[in-house]
């Protein structure tokens, strides 16, 4: 490159995780706002190269701290239109970690991001060669960018200022691609934005099921892949259709065997059990099956507690991620909640049972009313005991099996016993207690089992003879 920079920038850098002992200062992340964000603009209005700081510089902030943070790239260019934002904007989590010694995780409102110490020995002081650095890397990539500004926000009621900004932009791009599905096009787009930190992740995008890390809907793939078509952007002509419920297509197919060199060659838009979505580690939020009720949960970043299952996200993100399928974890975008074909294979929402209230509000618009109230939040359940309860109080449908509305199947069979036995005394000290006038709701409250699950009991104890 013409330009000389006090560090190396290379793609083999991209993937580069930074360790908190060798880490200079952290950007965004879990401990402090921070986001990026592209704004299109007209030429005369950029003066192209130039970085503005907003708030302290790099040499001024203390070293091994978590500060708020925020990047906006604003160009300009003869081909650029606004459906390019968010496709640019995404380019950044490899771009910025092709500087040797910084590591970008994330995306949108979510960004985390960090410095190495070596930067500050090489004698970097300030963001500016940093973002210059960056743009450098932007139009080399994207020729197409002609003009390109970046504005550095470290000051933190600026960042609080600016992302709310953001957020209008982001919620603008999202609302726009809910008025389409997947049957009302012939084309679907791949990305493999994710493979340095997940090589197997083989990501497809449709109107109907938005990318997994939020950041890339239909019209975002379609853009990119025309502007850009040798990049990790591409069509996925939709044909070859296996399975309409579960969403399987033989193009699809054949994509996820080549982009995950041959490690999956079967992958479902639609379901969380069978060749589900590959998982890429940048999801928003990922959804945990729990045996025990036969249910789905999920879960978003935001949520620093453990869920039912005695895990926090955190540690199911690093289960599930790197690009895996894995049956019973599945990392699910926010804009899939508000799709029609929500894990629709599954049941839908009629098998999700539990979720934070923060998350549950915020999808609402998804969610169908009769569903609302009997998915449990936090305040209701923490532990499976807990949820189980609150499950049979609400007669959630998973108790007594999921008809699906998509093909009014039903595809469970509701809750069991395995071994009966292990009731009996439980259910005859209760016949007894009542002189057999049996109330479904206290059983319910009293013995956390299910009618079905009752009646399984009294059952195998008249055929032993215990019973008459």
């Amino acid at each position: 490159m013409a330009e000389e920079f006090p560090f190396e920038m290379s793609p083999m850098y991209e993937g580069e995780r930074i360790r908190k002992d060798d880490m200079w200062v952290e950007l965004g992340g879990p401990n402090a706002d921070g986001f990026e964000l592209c704004v299109s603009a007209e030429m005369d209005e950029l003066e192209d190269g130039r970085v503005t700081i907003l708030g302290p510089d790099l040499n001024e902030l203390e070293e091994g701290a978590s500060v708020p943070f925020g990047m906006i790239y604003k160009v300009a260019g003869e081909l650029i239109e606004k459906d390019l934002e968010g496709i640019i904007e995404r380019r950044n989590h490899a771009l910025f970690a092709f500087i040797q010694g910084q590591m970008h995780l994330n995306q949108r409102y979510d960004i985390w991001c960090r410095i190495s110490k070596d930067m500050k020995k090489k004698g970097v002081e300030s963001f500016e060669p940093i973002f210059r650095g960056v743009m450098t890397l932007y139009k080399a990539e994207l020729p197409f960018i002609e003009k390109m500004e970046t504005v550095v926000v470290t000051d933190p009621d600026k960042v609080k200022e600016e992302l709310a900004k953001a957020m209008e932009s982001y919620t603008w791009r999202d609302d726009r691609a809910k008025g389409m599905h997947d049957d009302d096009v012939d084309v679907f787009y791949g990305c493999t934005m994710c493979q340095s930190f997940a090589p197997t992740s083989a990501c497809c995008v449709t109107p109907d099921r938005p990318s997994l890390c939020g950041a890339i809907n239909w019209f975002d793939g379609r853009a990119a892949a025309k502007v850009d078509p040798e990049g990790p952007q591409f069509p996925i002509e939709k044909s070859g259709l296996i399975d309409a419920i579960t969403g399987e297509y033989e193009s699809i197919n054949a994509m996820a065997e080549k982009r995950s060199g041959g490690e999956y060659t079967r992958m479902a838009l639609y379901t969380f059990f069978d060749a589900p979505h590959t998982s890429c580690g940048c999801f928003e939020t990922i959804g945990f099956y729990l045996p025990e009720v036969d249910g789905i949960g999920v879960v978003d970043r935001d949520h620093k507690g453990v869920t039912p299952n005695g895990l926090p996200f955190s540690t199911m993100a690093g289960q599930a991620g790197g690009g895996k399928q894995v049956i019973g974890f599945l990392g699910i975008g926010i804009l899939y909640y508000l799709s029609s074909k929500f894990l629709q294979a599954d049941g839908g929402w009629r098998r999700i049972v539990w979720m934070p209230k923060a998350l549950k509000e915020r999808v609402k618009e998804g969610i169908p009313d009769e569903m609302f109230d009997m998915i449990a939040t936090e305040e209701d359940a923490e532990e499976v005991a807990d949820l189980k309860k609150f499950l049979l109080k609400v007669d959630h449908p998973v108790v007594d099996g999921v008809v699906r509305t998509v093909d009014d199947k039903k595809i469970t069979e509701g809750w069991t016993v395995e071994d009966p036995s292990e009731f009996e005394d439980e259910v005859i000290g209760y016949i007894e207690e009542t002189g057999g006038d049996l109330d479904v709701d206290e059983i319910k409250e009293k013995l956390l089992m299910s009618e079905g699950q009752f009646m399984q009991v009294v059952e195998y104890l008249q055929d032993e003879g215990i019973l008459e």
